[in-house]
Parts: structure tokens; sequence; C-alpha cells
């Protein structure tokens, strides 16, 4: 049974996450996205899950950093549907809310639901935190936004499921461990690299890709910590890196 480690306290949405990818599995619940890593590398955890990118809110920037400070791999990808749910102590009733606390990123996807119900947002660390917390310490008027895992986990009575302004609301996440992963049949290569500092040097990078017919899935740069004013580029696309076109555009990237 591999061991997992993730961002959170249990019944996070990396959590679900977790459950989607491996049929059985134990979970280290970290504080911190640096943990995960740590976790990994110090053998607490075979693998992590690393939340790398929102549909509605864009990339996680601290995801991206430490994956440059850190030799970890991309064991695979898994794409998780958020589904935002209102819960409250057993008992509790629409009618008797006045608040609902979570995370800001979970309340401002829930925003226009809120205003509708008249219902008062109210930012706290974590979505199964503050699931776990009001478990912990029910507050009369108060409901909470988490994960249907974490109603679970907590005791919690879910009141409204599906409560997300949009529906197209999905989190892309990373397996990370030490080793490479096997070949598949489809294979995805996410890398990172920079560029000399001269008219067409990015488009001279992507032209390896180009010539050989790769597709790119995206692109986004990130400023050097070291070096002011410079940058970074993530690059994701489709083929394995020992793939004969894709092994060619990567020592092309060399020169």
């Amino acid at each position: 049974m591999p061991t997992i480690s993730f961002q959170g306290v249990a019944g996070a949405y990396s959590e679900e996450a977790v459950q989607q990818q491996f049929s059985d599995a134990e979970v280290v619940p970290c504080p911190t996205f640096e943990g995960i890593f740590a976790a990994v590398e110090q053998g607490e955890a075979d693998y992590g899950m690393l939340p790398i990118e929102n549909s509605l809110a864009g990339s996680v920037l601290q995801a991206y950093e430490l994956l440059m400070e850190h030799d970890l791999r991309v064991r695979a990808e898994v794409i998780l549907r958020v589904r935002h749910n209102l819960m409250a102590a057993p008992g509790t009733q629409m009618d008797d809310l006045e608040r609902v606390k979570s995370h800001p990123q979970a309340l401002a996807q829930c925003e226009r639901y809120l205003a509708r119900r008249g219902l008062e947002g109210v930012p706290h660390f974590d979505t199964a935190g503050s699931a776990r917390d009001l478990a912990a310490n029910p507050e009369p008027g108060t409901g909470v936004i988490a994960s249907a895992l974490a109603a679970e986990l907590y005791g919690l009575e879910i009141i409204e499921t599906g409560i997300e302004d949009l529906r197209f609301n999905y989190t892309r996440f990373f397996v990370l461990g030490l080793e490479d992963p096997p070949r598949a049949q489809r294979s995805k290569t996410s890398l990172i690299f920079t560029t000399r500092h001269h008219p067409g040097a990015l488009y001279d990078s992507l032209g390896e890709f180009a010539r050989r017919n790769i597709n790119l899935l995206k692109i986004e740069s990130r400023p050097r910590r070291n070096r002011p004013w410079q940058y970074l580029f993530y690059l994701d696309f489709e083929g394995h890196w020992q793939d004969p076109e894709c092994e060619t555009a990567l020592m092309g990237l060399l020169r």
C-alpha cells in the first residue's frame, strides 16, 4: 500500500485526489507544500500529491517554485473535479445559517451563491480545516464550505452540494516521486528551462518543438529568484522525453 503526502488536513480536496488516483493508500497530511516534498525525500511517503493548476484560479505559483528547488519526478497527473459543499452541524437548516467559513479561494468560487443566500463569507485557513474546527466547536448560525470527504470524516451534514458558481472547476495535480515514471501509451512531459538573453531566444527554443510537430500543452514564465529580470519557462508537451523526436528537441534546447 503506497503512502501519499498532501498539503492540508484530513478531508482536503488533495486527499480526494489521492483517493481518485490510488485504490488504496495511506496518507500523510502536511501543513505546507514544502512538507509534501520533504516527506517524499525523507522516505516518510512514497509519493506526494501536489496541486499545480486550477481551471478558474490559474497556476499555483508556489508549487512551480518548489518544483524548481527540488529534484522530484512527475509520476502521474490527476485532474480532480472540485465540488464545493455547504455543510454544518447535524440538525442545522439553511434558514439557521448567517455565515460560512472556508478558504478564501473556496469563498471566492462560491461568491454569487453566498450572495443569493444572504450569507457572510468568513475566511479560514483551509477548507477541510474549517470543517474540522466547526465539528470540534459548533457555532450557531455557522456553516462551512468543504469537500464531501470532510463532511464524512467530521460528522457534518451537507445542506447543499455543488454550490460553486462555475461548474468548470477542476484542479490539476502532479503525483511526485523519486524515480522516473514508467513509459505509457500516451505520455506528457513537463520541463523547466531558461534561455540566453537575446532577440528570438524563446522563439528559437519553441521552434525545436514546432519543427518536429510536437504539440505544446502549456507554457508559463516565472522570475528567477537568484537573477533579477531573468525568467524560467515551464513547459508541458505531448510525448515522452525519450521518444526520438522529443529527445532531439530537448537536445536542441541545450545548444
